[in-house]
């Protein structure tokens, strides 16, 4: 799912090419696309944009007279910039924003369709769709503190939850625990003053960084290869490979549709973590370290197979 820095990115190239020109039409492919009534689309044409911005992970396109179209790109949903009255494709094409200077695509991959475009009027049905979650980057310290710990969760669970904090998913959450040398399994609770302190800086400079370096790799062009897995991550999509800052393998945490990648020496003192599904397959003998990770693998591979490994265990 598109996260706050490619959010960011399409935020930014969009201003360049639809801020303040008119919207001379919408086509929706699917109805199930449109989920809500009121007000009729037809009342969002030839009305300028007057601003665009986020609302958590959703993008929101302001029209004058306290109009608004909000955009849910979910998990593989994207934008992409087209000629004027260019043609939805005909497989993943979900609606197109027909401007004087080019066409706006949505597209989703995969057979299930789960973006969504709400029309709304005046700031009280907009704030009705808002999750709720703080603007990490600018919320200070202290703030931060008070709304992390609010709840007791998981470190993970906590940062890609969006009534807590906006914008942040199962990417940047890697990136930012690894920078905060904090395991994705520490509870909020838990945390000591310091802990949070790293982890506040951790979260502004992280995603700082990406906004940054995504925009400067796409200059003026229109972004169409937004994808959680990006060169340079640290964590995030890099199980196996070793750790920029100590050269450990990454490992990684597979719960429900999700993952937490890691590096078990920077952010868990050296232990592997289990999923309770792995637990309970292996019990006893689940590694507990890297070191054990490695013996494993290759009494595995090797002739001796497992029971050398007990041996081993004693």
């Amino acid at each position: 799912m598109p996260e706050l820095p490619d959010l960011s990115l399409y935020v930014h190239a969009l201003r360049s090419r639809v801020l303040g020109r008119a919207l001379h039409g919408v086509r929706v492919a699917t109805p199930f696309l449109l989920r809500t009534v009121s007000p009729p689309l037809d009342s969002f044409t030839e009305r300028a944009v007057a601003g665009i911005g986020l609302l958590g992970k959703r993008i929101v396109f302001s029209f004058d007279g306290d109009l608004h179209l909000v955009l849910h790109l979910m998990i593989a949903g994207r934008l992409h910039w087209k000629a004027t009255g260019a043609a939805l494709p005909g497989k993943n094409g979900l609606a197109a924003f027909d401007f004087a200077s080019g066409t706006l695509t949505l597209t989703e991959a995969g057979s299930k369709r789960r973006a969504s475009l709400h029309a709304v009027e005046g700031a009280e049905a907009l704030a009705a769709i808002d999750p709720g979650g703080v603007d990490v980057l600018a919320i200070d310290r202290d703030g931060f503190a008070a709304v992390l710990q609010r709840e007791r969760h998981t470190l993970k669970r906590a940062l890609t939850d969006p009534r807590l904090f906006s914008g942040i998913g199962n990417a940047y959450s890697d990136e930012i625990l690894h920078a905060a040398r904090l395991s994705p399994l520490r509870q909020t609770h838990q945390l000591h003053d310091d802990e949070i302190t790293r982890l506040h800086a951790a979260t502004q400079q992280t995603l700082h960084l990406w906004v940054n370096r995504l925009q400067a790799r796409a200059g003026d062009a229109f972004p169409e290869r937004v994808t959680a897995f990006v060169d340079g991550m640290a964590a995030h999509g890099r199980y196996g490979q070793p750790c920029p800052a100590c050269g450990t393998p990454i490992q990684r945490l597979v719960y429900a549709a999700n993952q937490a990648n890691y590096c078990p020496t920077c952010q868990t003192d050296g232990t592997l973590l289990a999923d309770r599904a792995l637990s309970r397959l292996l019990r006893g003998d689940w590694p507990r370290s890297v070191e054990e990770l490695e013996s494993y693998k290759a009494d595995r591979a090797g002739p001796a197979g497992p029971a050398a490994r007990r041996d081993r265990r004693g």
